[in-house]
């Protein structure tokens, strides 16, 4: 018999997500968790938006996550549910993105008997969450969902998963709410900076680098403003050009996959690296190559918010065990150096940077680099950028400028598919503000339905779909090591920007550059979720290479031979 206090774990959960200040989720639904469900009927001010596959779920949360700072939530059911929103905990963990899957799972008394659709997904999630659980006891659903905020935010920020069992979420309990949540961040001391400042003084050819995430609009400012105080010219990790206003005077460039080539020299001339916020990981050191292992050429500081990552595989002069905005807010009273002893070595990185700006040559009808510095005139300064995986984004992430308050918003795990649901998430999370998703024609065909939540929701994404009938990157890859020798990389001929009309967004399709402009005015004035189809050549395979300049260097190898 239950008291009129009493309440069912699937209400209970529900009100913790309010406690915790929950305002939307992502899901597609499934009757391992119907009581929780049935308690969001309730609780209107948790938008539950459906998605069209628990990708797309999972990664609309992981977007969430990144724009917001706040973990985002996302509900699939077991087994094949659980393992399609795999991909998007494997992002959340790789990003350091704070986020919560919750997975229904088989009633207790069904369990370890591989009972329908059945999963441990303590033992699945183990190696990509940094907390996987499950929640038995409907009394400790509060401590089980603080618990998980709390993980998720605190030092490096990462997905949680919790299970649960769908009797469990039947079960009624007069257990109390927990507190809200309060993320923990540690920050810098006075003694951190004075020692930074003094590896500073004595350097020759000074680099900074930012990434991470959780960053705030103000750290992201005092940032820059650091870089440029102390003349240190200042470099972003893979596909985290939001964090430094690419207009400073300070900004390098990016070491990732688009950035100035000779930046990944700068690195390497260095002789103190100051590291804020990145894990130095395969992507931020050019495969393992700017810094050498254990001990480093350059002097290192390393600035990141988890002890564990200061010295995982490069052992820093400095480690400082801080968040981003930690460090800043502290750096702020640090006196300025005297930056003339480098100026021509920063002047130089500026000059590089400037220089990979300049669109190459080319004379075919649709250059991509053209529209994307027209692009660039037409966007409002607070747009917000999604990116998928593949070759593509090197467009955009070249050509176009960022910094806060515009956002770039991409998958630093490297995800295909990423992109389109990324984009409906930021549309709904910021009504406000244009958002323009840029995928390839390979990760659109993954993820392109999730344009259908976009418009049952009121969502008004841009999605930019570069339309090269291959697997660009691949192919890149394929004629680099095995000219000439193309297999399973083609693509069939689709007719995108019919799919979008179809999905019920406005759509176009554009041959020639002259025509970028126009079609991307009238699908910013549409007032609904929209396409923009372009045709490219599949002969550019890069913003730097084509495919006959990679056969022609294959065929110079050979001839050395």
């Amino acid at each position: 018999m239950t008291t009129r206090n009493s309440r069912s774990g699937g209400r209970i959960l529900v009100d913790q997500l309010l406690v915790h200040g929950a305002d939307m989720a992502f899901c597609v639904p499934g009757e391992s968790y119907l009581e929780v469900l049935d308690a969001l009927h309730d609780s209107p001010s948790i938008r539950l938006v459906n998605a069209r596959h628990e990708a797309g779920a999972a990664n609309m949360a992981e977007a969430y996550g990144k724009l917001t700072g706040r973990p985002g939530i996302a509900m699939v059911t077991r087994g094949p549910g659980a393992c399609h929103a795999a991909v998007g905990v494997h992002t959340a963990f790789q990003d350091s993105t704070p986020m919560i899957l919750l997975v229904g799972q088989v009633a207790r008394d069904a369990m370890d008997r591989e009972g329908f659709q059945e999963i441990d997904y303590r033992q699945m999630f183990g190696p990509v969450a940094k907390w996987a659980a499950q929640i038995d006891r409907v009394e400790r659903i509060p401590e089980y969902m603080s618990r998980a905020f709390h993980v998720a935010t605190s030092g490096r920020p990462g997905p949680v998963v919790l299970a649960l069992p769908e009797d469990m979420l039947v079960d009624t309990t007069e257990a109390g709410d927990a507190q809200p949540y309060a993320a923990h961040r540690p920050a810098a001391t006075a003694a951190d900076i004075a020692r930074v400042r003094e590896i500073l003084a004595g350097a020759e050819r000074p680099l900074m680098l930012v990434g991470g995430s959780c960053w705030s609009d103000e750290g992201c400012r005092q940032a820059i403003a650091f870089a440029e105080a102390n003349g240190i010219p200042a470099a972003v990790s893979f596909r985290r050009q939001d964090l430094l206003s690419t207009r400073s005077r300070a900004y390098a460039g990016d070491i990732g996959t688009s950035g100035p080539p000779a930046l990944v020299a700068r690195f390497k001339e260095a002789d103190v690296v100051l590291v804020v916020g990145a894990r130095l990981g395969e992507m931020t050191t050019q495969g393992y190559t700017t810094l050498d292992s254990p001990r480093t050429r350059q002097v290192l500081v390393h600035v990141h918010p988890d002890a564990d990552e200061i010295g995982r595989v490069f052992r820093p002069a400095l480690g400082i065990v801080s968040s981003g905005d930690g460090f800043f807010a502290a750096a702020r009273s640090m006196a300025p150096l005297d930056g003339a002893r480098w100026a021509a070595w920063a002047e130089a990185a500026r000059r590089d940077y400037l220089a990979s700006l300049e669109a190459p040559a080319y004379s075919g009808p649709l250059d991509s680099a053209k529209a994307m510095h027209v692009l660039d005139a037409l966007l409002p300064a607070d747009a917000i950028i999604t990116l998928d995986a593949g070759n593509h984004t090197g467009w955009p992430q070249r050509f176009l400028h960022f910094g806060r308050p515009r956002r770039e918003v991409g998958p630093t795990s490297g995800a295909m598919g990423y992109s389109v649901p990324a984009a409906v998430a930021a549309s709904l999370v910021h009504r406000d503000r244009v958002v323009v998703g840029f995928v390839g024609d390979g990760g659109f065909m993954m993820s392109g339905q999730e344009l259908a939540t976009a418009v049952q929701h009121g969502g008004r994404p841009i999605v930019v779909v570069f339309n090269n009938r291959m697997y660009g990157t691949i192919r890149m890859h394929q004629e680099r090591e095995h000219p000439e020798r193309v297999v399973g990389t083609d693509l069939s001929e689709q007719d995108f920007a019919a799919l979008g009309r179809a999905l019920g967004c406005h759509a176009e399709r554009v041959e020639r550059t002259e025509d970028f402009a126009p079609a991307f005015r009238r699908a910013m004035g549409s007032g609904r979720a929209a396409l923009v189809e372009l045709l490219t050549d599949p002969e550019v395979v890069s913003t730097r290479l084509t495919i006959t300049g990679l056969r022609e260097r294959a065929r110079q190898a050979a001839a050395k031979r």
